[in-house]
């Protein structure tokens, strides 16, 4: 008989089990390190820094804009409502107060479950650990044992760092919701339009119920399948306790009503847009992303004045667009030119125009009467209103700051404010007759053009308080020829902060050059503030997310006037305003307060502008069509165009703010001096006279000799 062979003892299957189990340990360990080298450290855990939004708030602490490529905005956990906790804890992770980052229960039936069913069909992710997928990049998301593995040696981190209740803070800021939004903040201004400490029960089921799947569940794109899902997580939050049947009956018995399916415009759009262009340039210097470092940018801007800018703006437009409807309407010709008839059925074109319908893209620069309108404050240069086209078509060309305009008659200011600058007294007189000019047509060709006043009248001898009051062009344009030079005139623009090409030509008189809103208005008030330009601009300072002050930003200022010159410009447009062009703002419009402004309307009727201010507010409105040379309509001036949304908007303005009148600052070097009515001559005791202001050393020393004494 053959002799068996003895097994192992016992021993050496001891000692082989251990070193079997010794060498696997070896190697779960050195796979755990292995994929722990791109994890992140404990310092990385200890500094929760997630992407932020960042927002832009007005002067009066609204929030005007959000930039963000991940929109998220931080709140405590005290500031998100008690029964949104629960939802997230009943829905995603019932034990999350009692595991230590993994929960065993759950990884237990995922076993059994996808063993049974030889698939992938039951995960076990705590609320730690989908925070640790969340929060590092590193840790990926494709479902596999390696990613497994870096969740639950992150979670483990996690535990170790925060509290349950630091968690799931951070978890609730920065869970993807859908929509591009993350966090619960952001997601209920998205689709609730509401802060997050607002949020109602069956919201905040809403809300946890796209977690597992912020596109399948959309409440917005899948309505009934998130109110399934929203019902699902209701009954949870009831099973285990978190609300009473009566609360659970009545969230479960609502529908999707307070769901917003548009997203909630921004307010002031064209000045925010301003303002997102300037921190593009501004983020490198600051070694900044403006589009993640949740920065708080604080600006100049009044949302209470922004509002009364655009409403009275709509006024105006649907107004001048009857006017503009009814011109071409009754040009055929014209409007089949510029409607593309051939192409576009006419009656829908006219609907179109009406505001009917939306007008076609392609015919909005020809076919819409356009705007732009710039509210400062002249003491400092603070952008207070901003209006960059129509706020029914908002796009993104900021007419208020990327449109270069003739400015017309708005532009005569500088011819006078030079004058004056020269020694000459508002009481020089000019003969208003015609005169002759050579000017370049569009195709470079220099050829005569004897320009007119806008009423087509002539006259004798006239001052040039007169020729401001009324606006008359031949007045200027004479004062250009035998005056100022039109290269000092020029240079008075620059000097004043006008960085367009100046033509230093005759017709500069007629503001034939183009100037961007924005910097006109600048000018204008550097009259209301005693000749000291201010540079506009729009934001006071930048914080971090926590608060501190990464920039401030502060008025740059320049005397460029003496105070004598800016009163006696100010003076003259004051006539302008109570007895000139401007009138309408008093008995038309019951704007009353001390004010000084000009109106201005280029040929053919192409610009209509309104510029003016007071000691408070410096404003200018503008309309026209965005392709240059198509006419308002006949009549429409500045006067008739522009000044209706400024009158009704400084009024509104001035009374909103509850602003105290104030009167402007008469300098020192000016006097009161009698004149002869007729002459403007010292007057003799024949003389008929009257009172006159002069920069002291400039009222006159010659005696009249119509009226001789006998």
């Amino acid at each position: 008989m053959a002799k068996m062979k003895k097994g192992p003892s016992l021993g050496k299957i001891v000692w082989r089990s251990l070193i079997f189990v010794g060498i696997s340990g070896i190697a779960v360990l050195s796979f755990i390190i292995y994929l722990s080298r791109d994890l992140p450290s404990i310092e990385q855990l200890e500094n929760f820094d997630p992407d932020l939004a960042t927002r832009i708030y007005s002067s009066d602490g609204q929030i005007l804009h959000e930039l963000f490529l991940q929109k998220r905005v931080f709140v405590e956990l005290d500031q998100i409502p008690q029964h949104m906790q629960d939802a997230v804890i009943a829905s995603e992770d019932k034990r999350f107060y009692h595991h230590w980052g993994i929960d065993l229960y759950s990884v237990g039936r995922a076993i059994v479950v996808n063993s049974l069913s030889l698939s992938y069909r039951q995960g076990f992710s705590t609320l730690t650990q989908q925070l640790a997928r969340n929060l590092y990049k590193t840790i990926g998301f494709k479902e596999n044992l390696t990613r497994k593995v870096k969740e639950v040696i992150t979670a483990i981190q996690i535990e170790r760092t925060y509290t349950k209740n630091e968690i799931l803070e951070m978890y609730l800021n920065t869970v993807h919701f859908g929509h591009g939004t993350y966090g619960v903040q952001a997601a209920a201004k998205r689709l609730f339009g509401k802060n997050a400490t607002e949020l109602t029960l069956d919201e905040s089921a809403i809300l946890v119920g796209v977690l597992p799947g912020p596109a399948l569940y959309s409440p917005i794109n899948h309505p009934g399948r998130a109110l399934r899902r929203r019902n699902t997580v209701l009954r949870l939050i009831k099973d285990q306790g978190f609300c009473t049947e009566d609360e659970y009956n009545e969230a479960r018995a609502l529908g999707l009503e307070t769901v917003i399916y548009e997203p909630l415009k921004g307010k002031a759009p064209y000045f925010t847009e301003y303002i997102r262009r300037f921190l593009e340039k501004e983020d490198d210097r600051l070694n900044v992303n403006i589009y993640s470092d949740g920065l708080k940018v604080f600006t100049t801007l009044d949302s209470r004045l922004q509002s009364i800018a655009e409403e009275m703006l709509i006024r105006s437009i649907i107004k001048n667009q009857e006017v503009l409807n009814n011109r071409l309407w009754n040009n055929e010709e014209e409007f089949s030119r510029l409607a593309y008839l051939g192409i576009y059925p006419e009656d829908t074109v006219k609907m179109m125009m009406k505001g009917e319908l939306p007008l076609y893209e392609e015919l909005r620069n020809k076919l819409l009467v356009q705007t732009s309108f710039i509210a400062l404050d002249p003491k400092t240069g603070k952008i207070l209103a901003m209006v960059g086209g129509r706020p029914d078509y908002p796009d993104q060309y900021n007419r208020a700051v990327q449109s270069k305009r003739q400015p017309g008659s708005v532009f005569k200011p500088f011819v006078y404010t030079t004058a004056l600058d020269n020694g000459y007294p508002v009481t020089k007189q000019l003969l208003n007759q015609p005169v002759v000019l050579n000017v370049q047509n569009s195709s470079g060709v220099w050829e005569k053009w004897m320009p007119r006043n806008y009423d087509g009248s002539t006259g004798g001898l006239t001052t040039l308080r007169e020729g401001l009051r009324t606006s008359l062009n031949l007045i200027a344009v004479r004062m250009v020829q035998e005056l100022v030079p039109a290269k000092e005139v020029k240079k008075t623009a620059i000097r004043m902060g006008i960085s367009t090409d100046i033509r230093a030509v005759d017709a500069i008189a007629l503001g034939t050059s183009e100037v961007y809103p924005i910097e006109i208005v600048a000018a204008y008030a550097t009259y209301a503030n005693s000749g000291v330009y201010s540079k506009p601009f729009g934001i006071t300072r930048i914080e971090d997310r926590y608060g501190n002050i990464i920039q401030e930003y502060f008025p740059l200022q320049e005397e460029v006037l003496s105070a004598e010159t800016a009163y006696i410009m100010t003076n003259l447009m004051q006539t302008v305003m109570d007895a000139g062009t401007g009138g309408r703002a008093r008995w038309m419009y019951n704007f009353y307060r001390p004010a000084a402004g000009k109106t201005g309307t280029t040929q053919g009727y192409s610009d209509a502008w309104f510029i003016g201010y007071t000691p408070q507010i410096a404003a200018g409105s503008w309309f026209g069509v965005d392709q240059y040379g198509i006419s308002l309509g006949i009549g429409q001036s500045g006067t008739a165009a522009a000044l209706p949304a400024w009158a009704r908007f400084m009024r509104e303005a001035h009374d909103t703010l509850k602003m105290p009148i104030a009167h402007f600052v008469r300098p020192d070097g000016i006097i009161d001096f009698e004149i002869c009515s007729v002459t403007k001559d010292k007057p003799t005791q024949a003389c008929p006279t009257e009172k006159e202001i002069f920069i002291r050393g400039t009222e006159p020393t010659r005696r009249c000799k119509v009226h001789r004494n006998y």
